[in-house]
């Protein structure tokens, strides 16, 4: 009687798993379609006007307060990075002082780093940002850019921090460049219904 049950069981479990497969099928197809489309309105020419810096370790904030170094007219903008006093003095002890800086702490999540702060870039002029994150976050990042800035006509360049992490699965990009396109067409980055999506079965 056990036995006759398990195939049953099988089934319920390969429908449940064909079912999660097509979400993130469609979810790529879709952030594939957006991408396409948001790349064309780059301009290559662009000289970026401000450092994006994301929150999350501080070795992505004393990196980017040493290349800003480099580039003394371009603000810089931290998204829920180090508490204030600490990430103040991490750029202060590098030469990055007075209104420069720009410490936003609204963000809690890679999607949030660039939906809290798209408009207001965009609203002060800015068409292109060097994004700088660990090199094992960065196509996550990318794809969340591509999609949030892209959809204001905002250009990205990637500055990877050296990171000796494995990158991330690719199931954490596909997620969080479904919830961007959630954003775009909502208002809402969807935080709590990707968590349910995500659960074990």
């Amino acid at each position: 009687m056990m036995f006759c049950h398990q195939p049953e069981k099988w089934s319920s479990i390969v429908l449940k798993s064909t079912k999660k497969k097509r979400i993130w099928l469609l979810s790529f197809l879709m952030i594939l379609t957006l991408g396409k489309g948001y790349k064309q309105i780059r301009n290559n020419s662009l000289s970026p006007e401000a450092f994006l810096v994301l929150g999350g370790h501080e070795e992505r904030e004393k990196f980017a307060a040493t290349l800003a170094r480099q580039y003394p007219d371009l603000p810089i903008w931290v998204s829920s990075g180090s508490p204030q006093d600490y990430a103040e003095k991490i750029f202060y002890n590098r030469g990055i002082t007075g209104d420069r800086l720009h410490l936003d702490y609204r963000a809690n999540d890679t999607v949030t780093n660039f939906t809290t702060l798209v408009d207001e870039l965009k609203a002060q002029g800015i068409d292109s940002v060097y994004l700088i994150t660990s090199e094992n976050h960065m196509l996550r990042a990318r794809v969340i850019g591509e999609i949030v800035f892209g959809s204001r006509g905002i250009a990205i360049e990637p500055v990877a921090v050296p990171s000796q992490n494995p990158p991330e699965p690719i199931e954490k990009s596909l997620r969080d460049g479904a919830r961007s396109i959630l954003w775009l067409t909502t208002g809402h980055t969807g935080t709590i219904l990707f968590q349910f999506i995500e659960r074990p079965l």
